[in-house]
């Protein structure tokens, strides 16, 4: 068996995509897998971290504005035609698979072409343009939301969720201590764990530092683990703040188990992956949707959750004002933490990988 799977640009997309390489390698130690990315973008890190091979494509979305770059998108599809049409000729796949992203249009398109059975993974709850344009052509859709009809053929669409890391899906739920003790927290403290993502978010740092006297100062019983992100750490690395006793400054969490291990709260963006991490972890969460997203999907994201009480709610206009006011009330209120906790563990999908690593086999074998 000899799969592609393409996509990526964001951590969204790339993990969801390594967890099921990982899945189908467990099922079948002799398939080949290859990835197609965008040139530039994290994938091209992370997925040779993760022991695959990429090929990387010179490709890019469209602005909302006119600008050089959107000059430039014709020939950059154009010439990522012809590499996608190259490697899948070489690499001659018994299926593609895409997780969305820049990369997948091409790579599909040609898949789609050469009659090579295509799948795809939408992670949000309101799709991609990428995956929008894309539906017709595959024959099955991998959701990880409600009433995705809206957007895709019913027939093709199977509800599975979103694959996750591995040592977040097999998470040991009894690992609280272990995991305060390799951050260097205090045991019997309430924990905050507060990031933006990988690169970090301007605004949710900008926030907790406007708020960090109100979430500290005057108790010493609350402590804060907050990924400021590479982008913004020597903002953040300040002796005032980094010398704080209760509070761990970090630039990047390479252990997001043990993060969320140690939580009793978290605060983050609305980014599916976050959710369905959060959802298998079973943690409160604070979600600030970032505003900076196609269609504004993390709204559309954290609401999904609001709605069946799975978890708070600020607006990233209102970050500032409310972040602050809105942990306090949370961790002196152990009733609504377990009810957000209890509430949002319904919504996981711990069988997500394994569901689509099925799905995938049971299309190339009909094939």
């Amino acid at each position: 068996m000899k799969a592609i799977i393409s996509g990526g640009g964001t951590g969204g997309h790339i993990f969801p995509a390594i967890a099921v390489a990982q899945e189908l390698k467990r099922n079948n130690k002799d398939i080949e897998i290859l990835f197609v990315g965008a040139e530039g973008k994290m994938e091209m890190e992370k997925v040779p971290k993760a022991g695959f091979d990429i090929k990387g494509l010179w490709i890019s979305g469209l602005q909302r504005k006119l600008t050089m770059r959107n000059l430039l998108f014709p020939v950059k599809l154009l010439s990522s035609l012809i590499k996608a049409n190259r490697i899948v000729k070489n690499f001659k796949p018994d299926i593609v698979i895409s997780f969305g992203g820049y990369a997948s249009g091409p790579v599909a398109q040609i898949a789609n072409w050469k009659g090579i059975p295509l799948v795809l993974q939408e992670q949000n709850s309101f799709p991609g343009i990428t995956n929008k344009l894309l539906a017709s052509k595959a024959e099955k859709i991998c959701v990880a939301y409600n009433g995705m009809e809206k957007y895709f053929e019913k027939k093709k669409i199977i509800f599975t969720g979103n694959p996750v890391r591995q040592d977040i899906s097999e998470m040991d739920k009894d690992i609280n201590s272990i995991a305060r003790k390799h951050f260097d927290l205090v045991q019997n403290k309430k924990t905050v764990l507060i990031f933006g993502g990988s690169l970090g978010a301007r605004s949710l740092n900008e926030a907790v530092g406007q708020n960090f006297e109100k979430i500290l100062g005057g108790k010493d019983d609350v402590q804060l683990i907050w990924q400021v992100g590479k982008l913004y750490y020597d903002d953040y690395a300040i002796p005032e703040l980094a010398n704080h006793p209760n509070v761990k400054i970090l630039p990047f969490i390479d252990r997001m188990d043990l993060a969320y291990a140690a939580a009793d709260l978290v605060v983050s963006r609305a980014g599916a992956l976050t959710i369905s991490e959060l959802s298998l972890a079973a943690k409160a969460v604070i979600l600030v949707p970032s505003p900076n997203v196609a269609e504004d999907h993390q709204t559309k994201n954290a609401m999904n959750l609001f709605d069946q009480n799975a978890a708070a709610l600020i607006k990233d206009i209102d970050v500032n004002e409310k972040l602050g006011t809105k942990i306090i009330e949370l961790l002196n209120d152990e009733e609504q933490l377990e009810k957000l906790s209890i509430n949002i563990k319904k919504l996981g999908k711990p069988n997500a990988t394994k569901d689509i690593t099925n799905t995938i086999i049971e299309i190339v074998n009909k094939k």
